[in-house]
């Protein structure tokens, strides 16, 4: 243990890794655009720059080691002076038409700038303009708002494994883009949605389908359905000030129907589909003495990870749809016959929290109606948000409804999906239903006792 003195307090570390960890361990904000703690040590934007009293030397503190006896200053007059420049210099190779930019809110190059007070830029913009690259079904790429911090290019390289981004040239023409300057949709990217989570402006941000709902929406023709994935309703209530981790789901689906949408239903019941197919999929595997393990195919961010980096697991892949495309595929054929709707008049919307979900529904094999796509549009959580402010309802005050019938209702299986190790669990407990006609008692049993019992 050691200590050192920042901004005149006395602070003890221990194993910090840098001198930012100790800062803000010692609740001191100092502001920063390319330091994430997964991470490893970039030091690009040199706003998290502090001074040595001892040297009177200025140096980013992520790549700081801590050492017994400093004496640092983090919001000097001459820090203030840097880290100001840094933002204009930043926001002169940045397009700033921030009103219209996805970010605009959650920008954190804006906040900053607006924290620092840059009012005024000096310096002309000479970077070269690029196009947008919008090939991609969830992923919209936009070079010219890029600040060159790399956090997409470690966040793809050193948490998903992939490697799509990268830099390249040098100097003022550097730029972050795939590999031979390719378009998203011609990369082996997954649609994680990391690379746009991370980004601190504009420049990777979510794909979004809002203008084509509306549109939808408004056609006196076309029935719109809503499936609402369950991970949704804890985390749009924080959008509208309503306490974490309750449940909003009542408020959502009244809000849904304030909207327009004809029918608002729960993703749960086709994660109950799903789970009755996984299920005997494992028990036909099992009787059959087929190579384990079976992977869940709900997830298509890990299929097209899977069939892209391990092909040889394909075998052990579900051949089940997702929740989402099961309910899809049910809303085009089952839900329509019985309405006596045509299936091109009904135009299926999923709100889900992934963007993943966008590329999915372009997949082959994702038409059961011959309409062209079971699911027409998905939303993530931040998509419906906006959707919902554009018509000016606040959620927070919204009594909360019942989804609608007859595709509303579901089973605990279904609804534990979004829970860790909850397909599992749900799968293995519908396979020793399906074997013995009784459920394995909770709490006393866990997955792998019931897998033993099925085997």
């Amino acid at each position: 243990m050691g200590f050192m003195t920042i901004d005149g307090q006395r602070v003890e570390f221990t194993n910090e890794p840098n001198v930012l960890t100790v800062i803000r361990n010692a609740e001191i904000d100092i502001p920063t655009l390319c330091y994430h703690s997964e991470l490893s040590i970039y030091g690009a934007c040199r706003m998290c720059v502090v001074e040595n009293e001892e040297t009177g030397k200025i140096d980013a503190s992520c790549s700081m080691e801590p050492r017994n006896g400093m004496r640092i200053r983090t919001n000097s007059a001459r820090l203030l002076k840097h880290r100001r420049m840094i933002l204009e210099l930043l926001l002169a190779s940045h397009n700033c038409n921030c009103t219209t930019c996805e970010k605009s809110g959650h920008c954190h190059l804006q906040t900053l700038a607006q924290q620092f007070g840059v009012r005024k830029i000096r310096f002309p913009d000479t970077r070269e303009h690029f196009a947008i690259d919008n090939t991609s079904p969830a992923v919209l790429r936009d070079p010219n708002k890029c600040i060159l911090c790399g956090d997409c290019v470690r966040v793809c390289e050193e948490m998903q494994g992939m490697g799509i981004l990268n830099f390249a040239y040098r100097g003022s023409s550097a730029q972050v883009m795939p590999a031979f300057d390719r378009k998203m949709a011609q990369t082996k990217c997954v649609s994680c949605g990391q690379c746009a989570a991370v980004c601190p402006t504009g420049a990777i941000s979510i794909k979004t389908n809002i203008d084509e709902v509306w549109d939808a929406l408004a056609d006196p023709n076309t029935i719109v359905v809503a499936q609402v994935a369950p991970a949704v309703r804890v985390a749009l209530g924080d959008k509208f000030g309503i306490p974490k981790g309750e449940n909003v789901m009542g408020k959502l689906v009244n809000a849904l129907h304030r909207l327009g949408f004809h029918e608002v239903y729960d993703t749960t019941y086709g994660a109950d589909l799903t789970v009755i197919e996984e299920a005997e999929e494992l028990l036909e595997r099992i009787s059959s003495g087929a190579k384990g393990p079976l992977f869940t195919s709900c997830c298509p961010g890990w299929v097209s990870f899977a069939k892209s980096q391990y092909p040889e697991l394909l075998p052990q892949l579900s051949t089940a749809k997702s929740p989402q495309q099961m309910f899809g595929a049910v809303i085009k054929t089952y839900f329509a016959q019985k309405k006596g709707i045509a299936p091109e008049n009904i135009t299926c919307v999923s709100i889900m929290p992934c963007m993943s979900k966008k590329r999915e529904l372009t997949l082959p094999g994702m038409d059961s109606a011959g309409t062209g796509q079971d699911i027409d549009y998905v939303l993530t959580t931040r998509e419906i948000c906006r959707l919902i402010k554009a018509d000016h309802i606040d959620v927070s005050r919204l009594p909360e409804c019942d989804f609608d019938d007859p595709l509303g209702e579901a089973t605990g299986a279904g609804v534990i999906f979004g829970a860790s190790g909850g397909v599992l669990e749900a799968a293995l407990r519908t396979a020793y239903h399906t074997v013995t006609g009784e459920n394995p008692e909770i709490g006393e049993q866990s997955p792998l006792k019931v897998l033993r019992q099925i085997g």
